[in-house]
């Protein structure tokens, strides 16, 4: 049976490949060993997906491995080795905020642990396809360069520029720029990467995401913007909104929209490959837009606050353009908008957020 390891696999986009392929009749191995709650806290931790992986998805295998560890994953990739057709690298420490604290772990995390995955692949399923959940902070603050004009709910870029009508290109460059901490890791993964595809001839690509969500999401103030906001619309909990007014304009696309664009790749894959993913000009919105898109589902006013400081190294404005991606797999599209995600991020969480709140009442009230 044709076997797909998948790290990260408890997360948003890793347990959405793990059902996704494993619906077409591929054997899914995931690891991930609940980092993400080491993290930002309990409410982050992944073991409720983990959970369900292990319930609802035939023959799923999962290791709590650590990616950094040399000798765990040499040993799973040779138990499967030439069974092996697809690596989806989906693991990784994703807040730049975080990466702040503990840049060590961050870079170890990020870049060493993707050293460590390659060169597994390389040794033992060679042929494989190997797909790295890269991140549009590899671009560092360049975007923040270009000529932005403000408007009454959102930043917005003037029209006469290239980039206005599909978005920011693949060939934006990475230089001269702040990147954070974690842009900086997760861009030391994203070359290397290519450079196995273009020096060993592995098949590979970075998917440079932008905002990536959906119902699996397990949001938290750091990491995770419209599944956390969405949450705490619904559960009349603070939300505090960094710099630019609260008029940065972020593109989203839903998991299940991008594990269809990994399946095009798995498909027809190429060599080094690099393409920015998000939802492009058709899925995207500003802080103040997503607020009230929030408000209107939940039917509550958010209790949000204003912090003028903005996150260093965060985009005023950004917006992928998908249309190298679309030039390669003309089959494949955005099928998800904003509004929609919402809707579905709510629908789907909303008794098991109300779940947690009762436990954290009865946590407070057990402690006092």
């Amino acid at each position: 049976m044709s076997v797909a390891i998948i790290t990260g696999a408890a997360g948003l986009v890793g347990s959405e490949a793990a059902r996704y392929f494993a619906a077409l009749g591929m054997q899914v191995v995931g690891i991930d060993n609940g980092m993400r709650a080491a993290f930002f806290g309990s409410d982050a931790s992944t073991e409720w997906i983990r959970s369900r992986l292990l319930a609802e998805v035939l023959g799923y295998r999962h290791y709590s491995a650590d990616i950094r560890d040399s000798a765990k994953m040499s040993r799973i990739f040779a138990k499967y080795a030439n069974d092996i057709s697809l690596i989806i690298h989906a693991a990784a420490q994703p807040s730049h905020d975080w990466a702040a604290t503990n840049p060590p772990v961050d870079f170890t995390v990020n870049a060493n642990g993707t050293s460590v995955l390659l060169e597994a692949a390389r040794r033992f399923a060679p042929n494989a396809v190997f797909i790295y959940m890269s991140t549009n902070k590899v671009y560092g603050d360049q975007p923040n360069l270009l000529p932005l004009v403000e408007k009454d709910t959102r930043w917005e870029l003037d029209q006469s520029h290239p980039y206005a009508a599909d978005g920011i290109p693949e060939t934006m460059s990475i230089d001269h720029s702040l990147h954070s901490l974690f842009g900086v890791s997760k861009l030391a993964a994203d070359v290397l990467v290519q450079e196995y595809g273009r020096y060993f001839g592995m098949k590979s690509a970075c998917f440079r995401g932008g905002c990536l969500t959906g119902p699996n999401h397990s949001g938290t103030q750091l990491h995770g913007f419209l599944a956390y906001l969405m949450k705490c619309a619904a559960t009349e909990t603070p939300y505090k909104v960094f710099g630019y007014k609260g008029k940065q304009v972020r593109d989203n696309i839903h998991s299940a929209d991008l594990i269809r664009a990994f399946h095009e790749f798995f498909l027809k894959p190429r060599s080094g490959e690099v393409y920015n993913m998000g939802g492009g000009a058709g899925s995207n919105c500003s802080m103040l837009e997503a607020i009230s898109m929030c408000e209107q589902i939940a039917g509550k006013r958010l209790l949000w606050e204003y912090h003028e400081d903005n996150r260093r190294g965060d985009h005023i404005w950004w917006v992928s353009d998908l249309s190298k991606f679309k030039s390669h797999y003309k089959n494949w599209a955005v099928q998800y908008t904003v509004p929609k995600i919402l809707q579905e991020i709510h629908d789907q969480n909303i008794e098991r957020w109300g779940s947690e709140c009762v436990t954290r009442e009865n946590e407070a009230y057990s402690a006092s």
